[in-house]
């Protein structure tokens, strides 16, 4: 499988931004479509790969904690997608370990951060995702308990949100504004992976793809149906907010009301890795194709619902 970025794309060079303290690199890499393609955004949060040498350091066992905390190689899958489809596609070049691009920035585990005073708990969504270890910064993981050797001092948070964050969601929702100007309308698609699901019993068959939409709240609910049953026509096993119903991309960018639709899509790893999940196998391939599709129908569906708005605005 091409893992060149240029090559995979087909687009030239991308719009990159940001910087990853520590490393000569940006933090997200942007590859603009024109705005006659389609009004799609692909968005890749999870996948970045570029660790500083003390961030490796700093974590009790770097190996194990890159391999279940990034969406692995997830964006050797979106770069044909986005390429074959001619869609805009966003990607994090920083790794989740060092932030994590689904959470609001509020939602920090202060006691994890030297030199910071302690802030009053708030038991809301803003802070939930840190409460149970996996905030901005991920602190624990399942299985393995405390990734991080040591606390992470204040004025380093400061600069992974400033190198990292910010400039990472300023990229978002320029991109979504521009295609939504265009168009009318957008969507945006923002793409995971997921270990295997677990089965219920010993005769089940857990889903393959979770279509995320915050129950209703993000998307319009024909995208999401068209998306589910796209899935489901082509023999792929699909569940619709469970275990995964988005986080905070689909909060703050999925806004219906203007325009703006988003859904998270959850990609099972066994369906392009290896038997470890580490490597991607033989079978990305027909992955790229049934998401290229999926990916397809949907810019149709979305282009044609903003053609019906501009009608709409032109009658009245």
């Amino acid at each position: 499988m091409d893992t060149s970025t240029t090559d995979a794309m087909g687009a030239g060079e991308p719009e990159q931004g940001g910087a990853i303290p520590g490393v000569a690199g940006p933090s997200y890499s942007l590859w603009r479509m024109p705005f006659d393609s389609t009004p799609v955004l692909v968005s890749v949060p999870h996948a970045g790969r570029c660790y500083p040498p003390d961030v490796l350091a700093a974590l009790r066992d770097s190996g194990e904690a890159q391999l279940r905390l990034e969406d692995r190689y997830i964006d050797l899958i979106a770069k044909p997608v986005a390429a074959e489809t001619q869609t805009s596609l966003l990607v994090a070049e920083a790794p989740r370990a060092m932030i994590d691009l689904n959470r609001s920035v509020e939602d920090i585990d202060w006691g994890m951060v030297r030199g910071a005073s302690m802030r009053p708990v708030r038991h809301s969504l803003a802070n939930r995702r840190s409460r149970n270890g996996l905030g901005l910064v991920p602190r624990r993981i399942p299985g393995m308990g405390e990734i991080w050797r040591r606390p992470l001092e204040k004025a380093q948070l400061e600069d992974w949100i400033a190198g990292i964050y910010t400039p990472y969601h300023a990229a978002l929702g320029r991109e979504l504004e521009r295609l939504r100007d265009r168009w009318g309308v957008a969507l945006l698609v923002d793409l995971h992976s997921m270990p295997p699901l677990r089965k219920s019993h010993p005769q089940d068959r857990p889903a393959e793809f979770v279509i995320g939409d915050r129950f209703g709240a993000s998307c319009d609910p024909g995208l999401v149906d068209l998306a589910i049953r796209y899935l489901a026509n082509h023999g792929r096993r699909v569940a619709h907010n469970r275990p995964y119903s988005g986080g905070y991309v689909l909060d703050r960018y999925g806004q219906t009301t203007r325009g703006i639709h988003a859904l998270q899509i959850e990609v099972c790893r066994s369906t392009y890795l290896d038997a470890r999940l580490d490597q991607p196998s033989a079978r990305a391939g027909a992955i790229v194709k049934l998401l290229g599709g999926l990916v397809r129908m949907l810019g149709t569906e979305v282009g044609s619902m903003g053609r019906g708005e501009r009608m709409a605005q032109a009658a009245e």
